[in-house]
């Protein structure tokens, strides 16, 4: 059974910088889009960023461009969200969240970690 499980979240002051990681079991990771999403309290789940099955293409909302970078290692069957220049209005829970490829919609979700930047 596939899962996905969150870590790396915690309690860090605005500029700081936070890196999370989301470890895959039970799915063959190199053939999943692996995507990055927040939800912040009373807010909806929203896209952050997202990473290619060979991770030479990476995509990310406005909001976080220039200051999240997402990367895997598929060897490691681990996707990773560094998430630098942090601000208040990023504190949410966070998932990661796989995509076969060729698929529309994201099939596997973490339990989520949260992220907490204080101002």
């Amino acid at each position: 059974q596939a899962q996905l499980v969150e870590s790396g979240g915690g309690l860090v002051q605005a500029g700081g910088s936070l890196r999370l990681s989301c470890a895959a079991s039970g799915l063959t990771f190199s053939i999943y889009t692996m995507g990055w999403f927040r939800q912040a309290p009373g807010q909806e789940r929203e896209f952050v960023a997202a990473i290619s099955l060979s991770g030479g293409r990476t995509y990310g909302t406005d909001s976080v461009k220039g200051r999240f970078t997402v990367s895997r290692d598929n060897a490691k069957n681990t996707v990773y969200l560094q998430m630098n220049s942090l601000k208040a209005e990023d504190t949410a829970v966070y998932y990661c969240a796989a995509k076969a490829g060729g698929t529309p919609n994201y099939a596997y979700w973490g339990q989520g970690t949260q992220v907490t930047v204080s101002s």
